[in-house]
């Protein structure tokens, strides 16, 4: 019994010690196949994680190849600009010495003369007081006058006769004076406008556009910069978006596609949606807005003037001139002005005061042409009246009335003078800023002289000429070319200050309609 009882216990514990030991097996099979998985995902998990800061090493590597560049480029320009500003600085102190020598040889010039008149007068004067001895030994001698007598008698002729000498001079200087005058003014006068130009320009080339906050310029900007480029290129207007709070500003010396620019800007805020190609679709509604709203101003300032029968394209013109400016002032108030102003000159003096208003307000149409030729704006607004079928009066008045041509009737001499009546302000003949609007014109003129070309806009004030081509009719290859060309034109054919940056763009697109 007993024997049979502990073979039991000794079957039983048997039996556990195997089954554990099964277990054991089992257990440990499960944790290896676990540590096995655990190890590769490690493995996987360490090579991804080295394939990204190995691409995490090479952005930056490239991000710093790039900073490192652009810090190269910062200071090659730095190097440029010191370089050109220590040639400029050099061709100044050559001139000044050139002038320095010049001014140098004439005071010596002038000292020898000084020397040989002083030595001269000198004479003179030993040959004067010889001759007044004299005259005074022959007057006591002749008359019987005592030295005193004599003396105050040669003294009333010496008097006469210098009296008589100094009238003569004076004379003479009066006369110079007379001559010299008329031009020493004209250099008094320019000086002036020189100095009261500048603010002019200022005004006449800015516009701001007020946004109700700061945020909005991040959207007109877009990302990259995308939007404000396409509406600078398109518009050919330079959006200067700043520090300035609640406002954007619009610079271009045409002030046509200044209002362009303002107006897209406005209805593409109000809209809210803003992109290149929404932006090119808004800039061409506002455009044939504007040109509808330039035929209603013409059309409005002939009804107020009480002008009848104008020529449509006349209208058109006279519409244009509220987007010009003439010396400074609103090139359509001033037209205005003096159209009322020749009226009621021309009532004074007994003339028909219509043709007389008519005429002032026609007189500047030369300043508004589409095609901007290379004529006086008298000249080429006369043509354009005789064109559209105005009296000859009328037209004689507009080419006169800067003495382009003769005047050959009274109402060329009241335009004339109205004109510089409305003329009559400070700062209001600014040749300087005229020249210069002209030399931006000229830049535009000169890039679209070139095949393929389809618009040229001269920005930031006349430094950079941007150039639109087409992409079928120029390459990649030829758009360099044309870049290189029009910048040694520039170089050969202009003169401006500083530098002009040329840019030629070319835009490949691709157009197709679902129908």
């Amino acid at each position: 019994m007993d024997i049979n009882f502990i073979s039991l216990i000794i079957g039983l514990l048997g039996g556990v010690i195997v089954g554990g030991a099964v277990v054991w097996i089992a257990i440990n099979a499960i944790f290896t196949k676990k540590r096995n998985s655990i190890l590769e995902e490690a493995e996987k998990e360490a090579e991804a994680i080295k394939k990204e800061k190995i691409l995490q090493a090479k952005e930056k590597f490239l991000q710093l190849k790039e900073e490192h560049e652009n810090v190269i480029k910062d200071r090659t320009k730095k190097i440029q600009s010191n370089e050109d500003r220590l040639k400029q600085r050099e061709t100044q102190t050559s001139k000044y010495a050139e002038e320095n020598k010049k001014a140098q040889r004439e005071n010596e010039t002038s000292r020898e003369a000084l020397n040989r008149q002083q030595e001269i007068l000198e004479k003179r004067q030993k040959d004067l007081e010889k001759a007044h001895a004299q005259n005074v030994e022959q007057l006591a001698k002749a008359a019987n006058l005592s030295k005193e007598d004599a003396k105050k008698e040669l003294m009333t002729a010496l008097k006469d006769e210098a009296r008589t000498d100094a009238m003569n001079h004076i004379k003479t200087i009066v006369d110079e004076a007379k001559l010299t005058a008329s031009q020493d003014a004209k250099k008094v006068v320019i000086q002036s406008i020189q100095r009261l130009a500048t603010e002019h320009a200022v005004e006449n080339a800015v516009s701001v556009f007020n946004i109700e906050s700061d945020e909005l310029k991040g959207r007109i900007i877009g990302r990259e910069g995308r939007n404000i480029r396409a509406l600078e290129a398109i518009t050919g207007v330079e959006i200067i978006v700043d520090d300035t709070p609640e406002a954007i500003i619009l610079s271009c010396f045409d002030p046509v596609r200044r209002e362009i620019a303002r107006l897209a800007l406005h209805q593409l805020v109000m809209d809210g949606r803003i992109h290149p190609a929404r932006i090119e679709e808004v800039v061409n509604k506002v455009s044939k807005q504007l040109e509808d709203e330039i035929v209603e101003t013409g059309k409005r300032t002939c009804i107020d003037l009480g002008i009848h029968g104008l020529h449509p394209n006349l209208i058109r013109m006279v519409g244009r001139m509220k987007y010009r400016s003439s010396y400074g002032q609103n090139l359509l108030q001033h037209s205005r002005e003096v159209a009322n102003l020749s009226a009621t000159m021309a009532s004074e003096l007994g003339l028909n005061p219509k043709v007389a208003k008519r005429a002032g307000l026609l007189h500047d149409i030369g300043k508004v042409p589409e095609d901007e030729p290379e004529l006086p704006h008298a000249i080429l607004g006369m043509k354009l009246a005789e064109k559209f079928g105005e009296k000859p009066e009328v037209c004689n008045a507009i080419g006169a009335h800067h003495d382009e041509i003769e005047m050959t009737n009274l109402f060329s001499p009241i335009i004339q003078v109205c004109d510089a009546i409305s003329g009559a302000r400070p700062g209001a003949r600014r040749e300087v800023v005229e020249s210069y609007i002209k030399r931006l014109k000229d830049l535009e003129n000169l890039a679209m002289s070139y095949p393929g070309v389809t618009k040229s806009y001269a920005i930031q004030a006349g430094r950079e000429l941007r150039v639109l081509v087409e992409s079928e009719k120029v390459s990649d290859d030829e758009a360099d070319t044309l870049s290189f060309d029009l910048s040694q034109k520039i170089q050969n054919e202009m003169t401006y200050p500083g530098q002009v940056k040329v840019t030629v763009i070319r835009e490949k697109r691709a157009v197709n309609y679902a129908k």
